[in-house]
């Protein structure tokens, strides 16, 4: 089965056919809010924030100018998704090069969605020797469903829609936008 190919007018048409359900200033408020819980946590520590790959970059990139303290970078790349918007087997694409060892580590990562894609980073990272792990999503979906983990911090909470933006895809396509959508078709 190969993936349809996104194309300008179909990631317009679906970008129109959706609606804002964070604006770009809720985005940023909750970004601040979490640097301040991050920092409380963390200044001291001169943890290891890893950035999961490739939902998590957006993310990323902008809550690391909001942690003033010394820290290191890296990341990995780990999925369940693909083409795919439901989830299925877990594929490793990239391990950090960053040893964690004895370190405290901050995963970040764009959505909270079923949460086995980070339980199983979390749980492969202790086996590494990480002394604590603690993770940051942007956003957690309120799907009802029972994670095997919770968040350590949580941007905004989603509804249980099919959601894009701020680095989460569509199709591959707007993880660009500084807001985030919801299909309208995807109540």
């Amino acid at each position: 089965m190969t993936k349809e190919v996104m194309t300008t007018e179909k990631a317009r048409a679906m970008l129109a056919d959706s609606e804002v359900i964070f604006s770009a200033e809720q985005v940023t408020a909750a970004l601040d809010r979490m640097a301040g819980e991050i920092k409380a946590q963390l200044a001291e520590k001169y943890p290891l924030v890893l950035c999961v790959m490739t939902g998590g970059a957006v993310f990323c990139g902008n809550l690391l100018p909001r942690l003033d303290f010394p820290l290191d970078f890296d990341y990995l790349h780990a999925t369940r998704y693909g083409p795919e918007t439901q989830g299925g087997k877990i594929s490793w694409r990239a391990a950090p090069w960053t040893p964690v060892k004895g370190r405290s580590v901050l995963v970040v990562d764009d959505i909270l969605d079923e949460g086995l894609t980070l339980a199983a980073v979390r749980e492969s990272l202790l086996r590494l020797g990480a002394a604590e792990v603690l993770t940051a999503v942007f956003s957690d979906k309120d799907n009802g469903k029972n994670k095997p983990l919770k968040a350590d911090f949580v941007g905004l909470s989603l509804p249980d829609r099919f959601v894009f933006g701020f680095g989460m895809d569509a199709g591959g396509s707007w993880r660009n936008l500084p807001a985030i959508y919801a299909r309208k078709d995807k109540v």
